[in-house]
């Protein structure tokens, strides 16, 4: 269904009782008895889980899965796959400029990247109340996955042109994934650039917010926004650069003080945080996510941009006893 989206995050600052927006997919597993395996490796399945999300809790729109190895794993990355966890990338693919010259820019529906697709492509026929959100990594995240994240803070210093150049690969692979995603009606995207959070202030204004800022202007429009997450402990000190990419909205992890990012954010852009989804959703009681979510809307709700989330993409065996926590502790604060 489309959606004015400019229209919708305005309306969404106006309200005085927002609704919450976590990023929640993973955990619509439980609901289907299925893995995660089961869960990435098909199109049905991930609709399917994200439609029994969407029923079950009032969010403010419906966001796809953090699988932050899809478009590594398109790029010739080894990932490692269980049960219960989100994907990982394994090791690196670049590991100097000769390879990273060479390095092919896959098609977009490479490896996984079909299925994701697909499985937007049927959830927005299948939720139709609220803005439907795809999910993709950013283009630091996905440069540094192929160059292995440990070492891609190094190789900013020691090989930037290296670095520049996948970047650039990686970028334009994300700005036509995007362009799909669009296509088959995605209201917009989650962009995760979490390792970008690593980063210097410095480094991130060079190797992170040009490429962002360069996907925003490919792909963003009104009906059609790109929300830029990190989740780095560094952010408030990077806030310009971040805000120079031009994002419709801006969400945060729980490493930071949310009080203190909302009021580096214009006040006419949402600003999205932060309740910490491993200690809380994953490992938490539903006493200590209600707790956890007053407090931050507490902190922050003074702030008329801000919208209550989780921190991250909340892990897929989060007992669903604490995800109704969180959404009961909203509806709690905004009866007061």
């Amino acid at each position: 269904m489309k959606y004015n989206m400019k229209l919708f995050w305005e309306q969404m600052i106006r309200q005085p009782k927002k609704k919450a927006m976590p990023v929640l997919s993973f955990p619509g597993m439980q609901l289907m008895g299925i893995s995660v395996k089961e869960l990435i490796t098909s199109s049905e399945n991930q609709a399917k889980a994200m439609q029994l999300v969407a029923q079950r809790t009032d969010s403010a729109a419906s966001v796809s899965l953090m699988d932050l190895s899809v478009e590594a794993e398109c790029f010739g990355s080894a990932i490692h796959v269980s049960e219960d966890e989100v994907p990982t990338v394994v090791g690196s693919i670049i590991t100097d400029e000769d390879e990273a010259d060479a390095l092919q820019i896959p098609q977009v529906g490479a490896g996984r990247t079909s299925i994701y697709i697909d499985a937007i492509a049927k959830a927005t026929q299948l939720i139709t109340d609220r803005p439907v959100l795809a999910g993709v990594v950013g283009p630091f995240s996905l440069a540094a996955r192929l160059m292995d994240v440990s070492e891609s803070m190094i190789l900013c210093y020691e090989e930037p042109d290296m670095v520049h150049t996948l970047l650039k690969k990686a970028t334009a692979f994300l700005i036509e994934y995007c362009k799909a995603y669009k296509a088959v009606g995605a209201n917009g995207v989650v962009v995760a650039e979490p390792v970008a959070g690593l980063l210097s202030p410095t480094l991130a204004a060079e190797f992170s917010a040009p490429y962002m800022k360069e996907l925003v202007d490919a792909v963003q429009d009104d009906e059609f926004s790109v929300v830029y997450h990190n989740c780095g402990d560094y952010v408030i000190s990077m806030i310009d650069s971040i805000l120079s990419t031009g994002c419709a909205a801006y969400h945060f992890g729980n490493s930071i003080d949310m009080a203190q990012m909302c009021p580096l954010v214009p006040a006419d852009v949402p600003v999205m945080g932060n309740v910490d989804p491993a200690g809380q959703f994953r490992n938490g009681t539903p006493a200590s996510v209600r707790e956890a979510t007053l407090r931050v809307m507490e902190n922050c709700c003074k702030f008329p941009n801000f919208v209550i989330s989780s921190g991250c993409d909340i892990p897929p065996v989060s007992p669903w006893e604490n995800i109704d926590a969180f959404f009961g502790a909203v509806e709690e604060f905004y009866n007061r």
